[in-house]
């Protein structure tokens, strides 16, 4: 397992799908690439400790977008933590 510090810098909607939506959220650095999965925690301004799970990893003009169900704000800090998908 991999860890690494960062910040959330970007976030859009990927799909909505009987009212479901899945979100894609780009990093100003990130060790994930296409394949892993993991997640990304963060601390709220209550102190409670968010885990957001990355369920993939996509590319769209050379960045690196990490697909969640519940996006974080831009300027968010985050800890990733990639676990390597084995297939």
């Amino acid at each position: 397992m991999s860890e690494f510090a960062a910040e959330v810098i970007d976030i859009r909607e990927e799909s909505r799908v009987a009212g479901r939506q899945r979100w894609q959220m780009a990093l100003d650095r990130t060790e994930f690439v296409a394949g892993d999965v993991g997640v990304l925690e963060a601390v709220a301004r209550s102190g409670a400790r968010l885990v957001v799970p990355v369920l993939e990893v996509v590319t769209d003009a050379g960045e690196v977008w990490h697909v969640v169900e519940k996006p974080l704000a831009a300027g968010t800090a985050v800890m990733g933590r990639v676990r390597v998908s084995v297939e």
